[in-house]
């Protein structure tokens, strides 16, 4: 997660890997901050930060979607076409690597997706 620094009307000006005297604020890469200013176009708008902040959190939800379709057992995860496959995995991995975890199980064994 990166350190931010703000200008004086709040909005972020500077990401760092390390807090400083002017970084202290940590957020997530997703903050919608954060995608801001990445994001932000020449004339400040926020436009672009919005829709790409939408996307992050539609793409959260299809993919608790496809979970709880294979834990219900609607679909099997070999269903879905390989591509889709390997970038739930790769999310998973992800995800798995940033939260410390090295991947959750459920009480009988069975990996899910997360």
């Amino acid at each position: 997660m990166p350190y931010v620094s703000r200008d004086g009307q709040g909005r972020v000006v500077g990401l760092f890997e390390q807090a400083s005297e002017s970084a202290a604020e940590n957020l997530p890469a997703s903050h919608p901050d954060v995608l801001d200013f990445l994001f932000r176009d020449t004339g400040g708008e926020r436009n672009s930060a919005r829709f790409l902040a939408s996307d992050l959190a539609f793409i959260r939800v299809v993919e608790d979607l496809v979970a709880v379709l294979v834990e219900k057992r609607v679909i099997a995860f070999t269903d879905l076409p390989p591509a889709a496959q390997d970038k739930l995995l790769d999310r998973r991995s992800m995800r798995s690597y940033l939260s410390g975890v090295s991947g959750v199980f459920s009480g009988d064994g069975e990996a899910k997706i997360i």
